[in-house]
């Protein structure tokens, strides 16, 4: 199985900044498309402390050349210090999608 130029970008937000987030990101045209999935809970140790804190993952499809400027908008809006951004390869997906995520994703971000 060979990878495919598709990247799925995986970011968690709190609830209240996730649609701002992708916005920010989709304006540029740096992905087709992204859901926002809230009600997240997520645990984890920040400053030596285990916090718990609601969010939201938001879900980028994009494509390799994409992925900058993606990450680029994400960490302007993005109210934390230290965000999650992970950036995954998609190895196979329906031909017809992987071809309008393809057409939708502009490498270049576009004047705001």
């Amino acid at each position: 199985m060979t990878p495919t130029d598709i990247r799925l970008v995986l970011v968690s937000a709190p609830e209240d900044a996730a649609s701002r987030i992708a916005d920010a990101v989709l304006e540029r045209r740096a992905a087709a498309c992204a859901n926002v999935l809230p009600g997240a809970v997520s645990r984890y140790w920040w400053k030596g402390a285990l916090e718990t804190s609601r969010e939201a993952l938001v879900f980028f499809k994009t494509t390799a050349s994409g992925v900058e400027a993606a990450m680029r908008a994400i960490r302007e809006v993005h109210p934390y210090d230290v965000p999650e951004i992970l950036v995954l390869s998609v190895d196979e997906g329906s031909a017809a999608y992987l071809d309008w995520v393809r057409g939708e994703v502009q490498a270049a971000p576009r004047p705001s």
